[in-house]
C-alpha cells in the first residue's frame, strides 16, 4: 500500500467550497432495499468507495441484476426472493452483515466472507437472531465466513442493542418480505440509534413506511419496497473532514449537498462545531462553517449515537481550550482498529496530550501547543477514518508521511486529491 507525505504546513486561513461523495450508509440501504423490491430502482450519487462497491458485486454474485447507465445505478428487484450465492466483502462490515440478513430472503442461502480483519470481527448476535428465526445458520464460532438460508419460521427476536446498530438495521430491511413481519426486542441501551432512524427512513424512501421504533422494541409490518428514483445525499462522515480543517486551520470551508435535509446522524458534527465556537451557517442543502476567534471551547459529549465523528471531534480538541470528553463509545474498538487506542496513539504522534478511558478519550487542548509534525511515520492501522484525520492534522503541521494511505477508497477514494486542493 502506498504513503502520502504532506511535506509543507498549510499556514493560512482557508476559503473552501467542496462537495463529498454520497452517503455509503445511505447507498448501502438503498442498494438493500433495492434489491428485495419489485420494478427497476434507479438509484444517483452512489459513493464510489470500496463498501458501496462491495455492496454491488456482492449483489450480483447473489443473483441480482445490479448495471449502469453513465452516473445512475439500476437495480431490478427480485421481490424478496435472493437467488443467492457468494459475497466477498474485503474490509466492509457494513456489506457483510446487510448481505447476511439476505441470507434469510435466500432459499439457497447466503455465504459471506472477507478480509482477515472483518473476520476478526465478532457478529455472533445477528447470526443468533437470524437462527432464532428460523433460518439455518453455518459460522466461525461467530465470525466470518458465515452462510444464513431461509426462510423464516418465527416473526420475533431479541438482541442486545449496545453492540452494533448495524444489526438492528440489517434484520429491520429483510422483515417487510417475513410472511408476519418482525417485532426486534432490544434487551440493552441502542447505540447510535440515528442510524436505526436512517434505516427506517431509506425503507420510507423505498415504500415501506411500516416501521415503529421504541427505545425497547421495533417493530416492522410484512410489506414491500417499490421501484424509485433515489438521489443519495452527502455523506455526513465524510463532511466532517473539511469542517475540522476550517477549524484546525481558521478561515471557512462550505459543504455543498449536506444541510438541515440530512437525515444522517453525523450530521451532528455542525452543532458540535458550533458548541465549540465555530461559525454556523446552513440552508437546506449546504453547510457552511467558520472560525475567527483564537481558541475554541471544549466540550463533554457523549457519541454514542455518532461514533463516526470520534476521530475528527478528537482533533478538533487538540486546539481548544481544556479538556475535551468523549463518552459512551467503546464498542468503536471493533471498527476497522481499535479506534480508540489506535486514535490515542495516533494522535500523540502529533504531539496532544490524550488520556484513553474504557469507553472513549479525553484530549487535553491547548490553542498555544496544538499539534507538531509527528517524529515518524504515521501509522493507519488499516482504518480510513484514521488516515484521513492524520490527513487534516498533517495539513497543520507539515512534515507528515501516512503509511498505507491508500486505505481511504473504503469511503472516499479520492480524498487525498481533495485535501490536496483544500490546503493550495
Amino acid at each position: 500500500m502506498s504513503s502520502e507525505l504532506i511535506g509543507e504546513p498549510r499556514r493560512q486561513p482557508i476559503d473552501v467550497k467542496t462537495t463529498v461523495p454520497g452517503s455509503k450508509s445511505v447507498a448501502n440501504r438503498a442498494l438493500v432495499c433495492a434489491a428485495l423490491g419489485i420494478g427497476v430502482t434507479d438509484l444517483h450519487n452512489l459513493p464510489d468507495g470500496d463498501d458501496t462497491s462491495a455492496m454491488i458485486a456482492g449483489l450480483n454474485n447473489l443473483g441480482v441484476d445490479v448495471s449502469h447507465t453513465g452516473s445512475c445505478t439500476h437495480v431490478r428487484g427480485t421481490n424478496g426472493r435472493i437467488p443467492g450465492g457468494s459475497v466477498w466483502a474485503g474490509l466492509a462490515g457494513t456489506t457483510s452483515r446487510f448481505a447476511l440478513a439476505l441470507g434469510a430472503c435466500s432459499p439457497m442461502g447466503v455465504t459471506v466472507d472477507g478480509e482477515p480483519r472483518l473476520r476478526e470481527r465478532p457478529i455472533g448476535p445477528l447470526l443468533a437472531a437470524l437462527s432464532d428465526l428460523g433460518c439455518e445458520v453455518s459460522h466461525r464460532d461467530g465470525r466470518l465466513p458465515a452462510t444464513v438460508q431461509g426462510p423464516v419460521a418465527n416473526h420475533e427476536i431479541a438482541i442486545d442493542g449496545d453492540i452494533s446498530s448495524q444489526y438492528i438495521s440489517a434484520l429491520m430491511m429483510v422483515a417487510p418480505y417475513f410472511p408476519s413481519g418482525l417485532t426486534i426486542r432490544i434487551t440493552t441501551p441502542l447505540v447510535s440509534r440515528p442510524y436505526v432512524d436512517l434505516t427506517a427512513a431509506v425503507m420510507g424512501i423505498h415504500g415501506h413506511s411500516a416501521i415503529h421504533i421504541a427505545d425497547d422494541v421495533v417493530t416492522i409490518d410484512a410489506g414491500g419496497y417499490a421501484a424509485v428514483a433515489h438521489t443519495v445525499e452527502a455523506d455526513a462522515s465524510s463532511a466532517s473532514y473539511p469542517l475540522a480543517l476550517a477549524a484546525l486551520l481558521g478561515g471557512s470551508v462550505t459543504v455543498e449537498g449536506l444541510g438541515t435535509a440530512s437525515t444522517q446522524g453525523d450530521a451532528e458534527f455542525v452543532d458540535i462545531l458550533r458548541r465549540m465556537g465555530m461559525g454556523v451557517e446552513q440552508t437546506v442543502s449546504a453547510t457552511r462553517v467558520s472560525r475567527d476567534n483564537p481558541a475554541l471551547r471544549p466540550v463533554d459529549l457523549n457519541l454514542s449515537n455518532c461514533s463516526d465523528l470520534v476521530p475528527t471531534v478528537a482533533a478538533v480538541a487538540t486546539i481548544a481550550s481544556g479538556s475535551t470528553v468523549i463518552r459512551g463509545v467503546g464498542f468503536i474498538r471493533n471498527k476497522e482498529s481499535d479506534r480508540i487506542s489506535d486514535l490515542g496513539n495516533l494522535l500523540r504522534a502529533f504531539g496532544a496530550d490524550v488520556d484513553e478511558t474504557d469507553d472513549g478519550l479525553v484530549i487535553h487542548g491547548d490553542p498555544q501547543r496544538g499539534v507538531r509534525p509527528p517524529r515518524s511515520n504515521v501509522a493507519t492501522c488499516d482504518d480510513h477514518r484514521l488516515a484521513m484525520v492524520a490527513g487534516i492534522l498533517g495539513s497543520v503541521t507539515g512534515g507528515t508521511t501516512i503509511e498505507d494511505a491508500d486505505v481511504v477508497s473504503k469511503s472516499w477514494p479520492g480524498f487525498w486529491s481533495a485535501l490536496r486542493d483544500w490546503t493550495a
